[in-house]
């Protein structure tokens, strides 16, 4: 009996109105994944 691995495959980046980075990622068993990475509030450069 074999166990199953996800593979996640990029799928596409996006951005949110708040500026942040939106990964999406699935497998071809079926399985999605979405994760988001916030930005650091900081001052003006």
């Amino acid at each position: 009996m074999s166990e199953h691995v996800h593979v996640r495959i990029n799928q596409g980046l996006g951005v949110t109105e708040n500026g942040e980075l939106v990964e999406h990622s699935y497998c071809r068993c079926g399985a999605t994944w979405t994760k988001t990475y916030r930005i650091r509030e900081e001052g003006p450069e």
